[in-house]
């Protein structure tokens, strides 16, 4: 993976941008440690970071490209899984190829079939191509939404990057944040609406999306989407098909050039995706496979079972390893480094996150590049299977708001009152609600519970998997670490969406059609282990050091945050240790103390960004 960014002006002259072309790409230098470069014209600067995984000789960028008299410049951050057959195809139309990189396949791609070229790409991408001869500027960003990518208007200026922070960095950006933003950030967030930067006029270019940019203005457009439609297979065709699909996903995302590895939790998803890589890999003769899990101090002391996290994750990990024959490696994190890095990981990902969930990732990480460059992670799979308990609850199934986004009115009870006025906090989030819900593409077959279903699939493939799949780009790319997510795979999201829920639960389990596709590759225990997410920290240590950091942030006259939040709210959440919001307020692992590390989050943030407040 890399990093990307670009300014296209018609009214300055770029070639007296350099400096500031290269500080916007400069920023993004976590994300390719290996190589950068910067292409400038008049009205074009681009910048890019490189993290080698492909043909390390072939891949330097920005890449140019003649063809016709016209002169096309690329910068991509992402890997290509159909680059050898697009390739063919290409050559089988007279073009002729100077390496092996998938970015000179996407390059030529877009010469020949324009910006159709998306429809064919299977992979994660976001890039940007620079027409010279057209003065067009065209992005585009895969389906799902892996890598990100975003952009601002500013005058007769358009800048995009693979993060806000590189975007920033140009002097006509200022970091602003509206009553809306605000919003996002107390009450939707850590998730964000699609499409929403945060940071006022920086919008994200949505998922399955691309944008043409030209001297007659600026386009943009859907290429992709879920297409409901009656499920054609009975359970044994589709639990085949799944079975296929998945194996072959795995396999196209083993292709690299620097050492692979799998995050390995002992649950089902990541489970069977170590057992699908270990078989290729032992089947090709390259070595053991290595795979990598996460705990904390003395979390086995601590652990106690709830409905979130039926159980730990140790023993699951022993009994793969033994059936798999990985060489393992078992990361563990203290709880003062866990909050240490809390302020890293929102500079990783430019806006408050899931607290010590992404601080954990973020150690996780930086740990796991020491061995290896690529990783492959189960994430998305609970999105597309319906794997959360939400899926299960009829209390939730009835509730008419983002099932993972609990407690709102406690949420909004934290913001000063002037600030709530403005905002109207329930209403923010019942408006994103419905926004979302108008965009489901119904089956009229269905009615009642089905319909309901199929809703919350929607919501959490387009809502929740984003802040999900964020995450795992931002901590570990922050780290020059690709991670690669076989669950997204458009061609699995695409079959997946219409196999009806009995299927999908189908032996009373969650995932249940996902089980029977892994049963000839995964221990009966793990086969049957019940849904647990990414472990947290459960030690009281934790809990009493972002305590204890909120408090003197509280007492700190020169804190941003406080101005922002009710006093006599922030007086009883720290008498009562903010029992109101446990045992989750967002997801499965966001309580307590996740609350406190989630507002000195949002202090830091406001402090680092030098974050200019406009609510009026």
């Amino acid at each position: 993976m890399c990093g990307i960014a670009g300014w296209v002006d018609w009214h300055r002259d770029l070639t007296r941008e350099e400096r500031t072309v290269e500080a916007m790409g400069r920023t993004l230098g976590h994300r390719g440690p290996d190589d950068e470069g910067f292409w400038i014209s008049e009205r074009a600067g681009l910048a890019h970071r490189r993290l080698v995984v492909v043909d390390p000789d072939g891949g330097h960028q920005p890449m140019v490209r003649r063809q016709g008299g016209k002169v096309f410049v690329i910068v991509y951050n992402g890997e290509l899984y159909n680059t050898t057959e697009l390739r063919r195809e290409l050559q089988a139309r007279g073009h002729s190829f100077d390496s092996y990189s998938d970015t000179e396949v996407l390059l030529v791609s877009y010469i020949e079939w324009g910006p159709e070229c998306v429809t064919r790409l299977n992979g994660i991408f976001a890039f940007a191509v620079w027409s010279e001869a057209d003065q067009s500027l065209f992005l585009a960003r895969d389906r799902l939404g892996v890598k990100p990518l975003f952009y601002a208007r500013r005058g007769s200026a358009l800048l995009f990057s693979s993060e806000m922070k590189a975007i920033l960095a140009n002097p006509l950006v200022e970091a602003e944040v509206d009553a809306e933003g605000l919003a996002e950030v107390f009450l939707i967030g850590p998730a964000r609406t699609p499409g929403f930067g945060v940071f006022r006029d920086i919008t994200e270019l949505r998922p399955a999306h691309c944008l043409l940019h030209t001297r007659s203005g600026t386009r943009v457009r859907r290429y992709w989407s879920l297409e409901s439609a009656p499920h054609p297979d009975g359970l044994d065709a589709t639990v085949e098909k799944v079975r296929f699909l998945l194996g072959d996903t795995v396999r196209r995302q083993l292709v690299s050039d620097v050492p692979v590895c799998t995050l390995l939790s002992g649950g089902l998803d990541s489970s069977g995706l170590t057992a699908h890589a270990a078989a290729a890999y032992n089947g090709n003769g390259e070595g053991p496979l290595h795979t990598f899990s996460i705990d904390y101090v003395d979390n086995d002391l601590h652990f106690r079972a709830n409905e979130y996290q039926p159980a730990a994750d140790r023993e699951f990990i022993r009994l793969m390893v033994e059936r798999t024959g990985t060489v393992h490696h078992q990361i563990t994190i203290g709880q003062r480094a866990l909050a240490d890095a809390l302020s890293a990981s929102v500079e990783a990902g430019d806006l408050p996150g899931l607290a010590d969930v992404d601080s954990s990732l973020l150690l996780f990480c930086r740990e796991i590049k020491k061995d290896a460059t690529v990783a492959l992670s189960g994430e998305s799979a609970d999105e597309i299977f319906g794997g959360y308990p939400w899926f299960r609850w009829e209390e939730t199934l009835e509730t008419r708001n983002f099932p993972w986004a609990r407690k709102v009115r406690e949420r909004a009870s934290l913001l000063a009152p002037d600030l709530a006025a403005r905002i109207r906090p329930e209403e923010h989030v019942q408006r994103r609600y419905e926004a979302a819900i108008a965009e489901v593409p119904r089956l009229e077959s269905e009615t009642g519970l089905e319909a309901r279903r199929r809703e919350m699939f929607y919501l959490n493939i387009t809502r929740f998997m984003p802040t999900l799949l964020d995450r795992k780009d931002r901590m570990s790319m922050a780290s020059g670490l690709e991670v690669r997510v076989p669950f997204c795979d458009h061609r699995l999201a695409e079959y997946v969406w219409n196999i009806p829920w009995e299927m999908k639960f189908c032996d009373q389990m969650e995932k249940g059609v996902l089980r029977r596709a892994l049963a000839d590759v995964l221990p009966e225990q793990v086969l049957k282990r019940k849904k647990s997410p990414y472990p947290k920290t459960h030690h009281p240590e934790y809990h009493a050091i972002v305590k204890s950091r909120f408090l003197d942030v509280a007492a700190d006259p020169a804190s941003p945050l406080m101005p922002l939040l009710n006093a006599d709210v922030v007086k009883e959440i720290v008498a009562t240790d903010a029992a109101a919001f446990g045992p989750s307020w967002f997801g499965q692992l966001m309580g307590g103390a996740q609350l406190f590390a989630y507002l000195l989050e949002i202090d830091h943030w406001l402090r680092k960004y030098r974050i200019s407040v406009k609510i009026s």
